[in-house]
């Protein structure tokens, strides 16, 4: 029988949630909010003390200590989740980084090394619990965290590693979406604007770089804790039934302006 309470579809009861970069910032704020909403978490990233803490806070958790640009850490990362928790029902790709630099002094080596990891790590998680999902003809949603630069661009923010990588990403959530829409399988993104976690810290302290990012945005302030929650339940739940292939941006009005 169908629910008649309108708040017990944003409830992740009975499903398993990966969420990678879960040692810091947007990634483990994700996790506890996961675990308060019901579901069994899987926390991934390279900081194995964070993660144990973390993993002791929640109250159904696993770590996968992972380096998602070692050869094959992609695929171990789902591998050993599966392993500990028995499947997938959502993965967050939230692990990535942001390097600042001018175009001109951005090295081929460096710009690689963010692709890899904000783009193409992404793209073989995706893959990985999705053809574990479709194999054994289980739904799942796959939330990719993208970036308000994926839409526009850095302009005088400097990154243009992150802004192609996240600009690639948003595509990608499409083209995945189409794929695998009618074999149960939905893909989202979320777009967030600025938010003052410790990945944006080199943007914010940059000179200038604060008042610009605030000017940007129709609400003129960055984002503050919690106001990405409802939009990654809303995603990952049944709430998003039919939903797939969106890029929900979470910017304060960064492209209003």
């Amino acid at each position: 029988m169908t629910s008649t309470d309108p708040t017990a579809a944003f409830r992740l009861d009975d499903k398993v949630v990966l969420i990678t970069g879960a040692s810091s910032g947007l990634g483990a704020r994700f996790a506890r909010v996961a675990s308060a909403a019901g579901a069994t978490v899987v926390v991934a990233a390279r900081r194995a003390e964070r993660l144990a803490e973390l993993v002791d806070e929640l109250d159904d958790a696993h770590a996968v200590e992972i380096d998602l640009t070692a050869p094959g850490g992609p695929e171990a990362c789902v591998a050993r989740s599966i392993e500990l928790a028995g499947r997938i029902d959502v993965l967050i790709n939230n692990a990535g980084i942001s390097q600042v630099a001018p175009a001109l002094d951005f090295s081929t080596e460096d710009f690689r090394h963010e692709i890899e990891i904000d783009l193409v790590a992404p793209f073989a998680l995706a893959r990985d619990v999705a053809r574990d999902a479709i194999t054994n003809g289980r739904p799942a949603s796959i939330i990719n965290i993208g970036s308000i630069l994926g839409e526009v661009g850095g302009g005088k923010l400097r990154v243009p590693g992150y802004a192609a990588a996240k600009g690639g990403l948003h595509n990608l959530t499409r083209e995945l979406a189409s794929q695998w829409g009618r074999k149960g399988v939905r893909v989202n993104a979320i777009a967030p604007g600025w938010f003052e976690t410790e990945m944006n810290d080199a943007m914010f302290s940059e000179g200038g770089g604060q008042a610009y990012m605030e000017a940007g945005a129709a609400m003129g302030r960055p984002g503050i804790e919690g106001e990405l929650d409802g939009a990654m339940l809303y995603l990952a739940s049944d709430a998003s039934s039919f939903v797939t292939g969106h890029v929900l941006q979470v910017s304060g009005g960064w492209t209003a302006t």
